[in-house]
């Protein structure tokens, strides 16, 4: 099955997490917490923890996520995990995209899920998702 939709990020709030000594790399690694809205054949919201190593000045880096969802998936209700990574080289997209939706972390309508899917930003702006999974 596949479903997609589009989501906003509500909060970003970015957290300290220095190794003691820290390791300095040409790219400054951080992590955030952030929520996020969705809306399409998926609606809710996610927790999501964030960790990035990224350059804004050449726009180059890459980024790791886990998102715990709650709310509907094609009409079953629920909440399950799932983990998604990609690097960009310059804005050259999302090459090497990883996403997967954590296996035995569905509960509710949606225990037993699993799959994966992607994301991409428009050139508006506008952020996109889809999941490609299966269900018992």
């Amino acid at each position: 099955m596949r479903a997609s939709g589009t989501f906003k990020v509500v909060t970003f709030d970015p957290t300290s997490l220095e190794p003691d000594p820290p390791v300095e790399t040409a790219v400054p690694v951080t992590v955030a917490t952030m929520e996020k809205r969705y809306e399409g054949e998926l609606t809710g919201r996610s927790a999501t923890l964030f960790t990035s190593a990224y350059d804004m000045g050449t726009d180059t880096g890459t980024y790791v996520a886990m998102e715990s969802f709650e709310g509907t998936l094609g009409g079953r209700s629920g909440t399950f995990n799932f983990v998604h990574a990609a690097s960009t080289t310059a804005g050259s997209g999302n090459p090497g995209e990883y996403f997967t939706v954590v296996p035995g972390s569905g509960t509710g309508d949606l225990a037993g899920i699993t799959g994966g899917g992607g994301m991409a930003i428009d050139p508006d702006g506008t952020h996109r998702i889809r999941f490609d999974y299966e269900l018992d």
